[in-house]
Formats: C-alpha cells, structure tokens, sequence
C-alpha cells in the first residue's frame, strides 16, 4: 500500500517558519522521482487547495497567495519532498496534505499548521 507521511507542523507566530516533509513509502521508492508531488491545504469549510507541486522533472509552481513565501523541493533519494514556509501569515492556518501523482494519485494523512501570536 502507498503511503506519504507528512511531518513538521505545528503552532509558529506570525511572521515565523516551518518546513513540512513528506516521506513516500517503501512500495514507491523506486518510482518516487517519476512521482509528481503537491502541497494542498484545507480549512473548515472551505475546498482543498493547490499550495505548491513539483514534477518529477523538478518544475515548479505556486499558489499566488504563497508565491515568494513558500518554496518546494524534493530529495528523490530520500523519497521526501519538503515545503519551507516563511513569513507565514494566520491566514496559512490549515491542514497540508502531502499528494503524489504517477497514474494513480495519493494522499498524506495530513499535518495541521497554526499561525497564531
């Protein structure tokens, strides 16, 4: 069975970083830089959304509300991709799922992340 394990969340102030990692299990490892991978979040009452993905050719694309803030990567040889968040504002307060796509999509439980004083 495919997993992603998100970690890294948490409560950070205002103006304050994180960065969230995202593992894939061993049943993908050797496909994981085939993988395109996503940062989606979600709050109450509201649709997930597009945070950030990377293709497995490393390209890159943000949501507006990050872009400049936020920044994507992956370590194929760790079977991680990260998110480093900076200057995060309470309106970053969500739940991030991790997602990979390679003919068949796959979510992360989910990691909560509070931007409060």
């Amino acid at each position: 069975q495919v997993q992603f394990v998100e970690s890294g969340g948490g409560l950070v102030q205002p103006g304050g970083s994180l960065r969230l990692s995202c593992q894939a299990s061993k049943t993908i490892f050797s496909l994981f830089s085939l993988y395109t991978m996503g940062w989606y979040r979600q709050v109450p009452g509201k649709q997930r959304e597009l945070v950030a993905r990377i293709t497995s050719g490393s390209t890159t694309n943000y949501a507006d509300s990050v872009n400049g803030r936020f920044t994507i990567s992956r370590d194929n040889a760790k079977n991680t991709v990260y998110l480093q968040m900076n200057s995060l504002k309470p309106e970053d307060t969500a739940v991030y799922y991790c997602n990979g796509y390679f003919q068949t999509e796959y979510w992360g439980q989910g990691t909560q992340v509070t931007v409060s004083s």
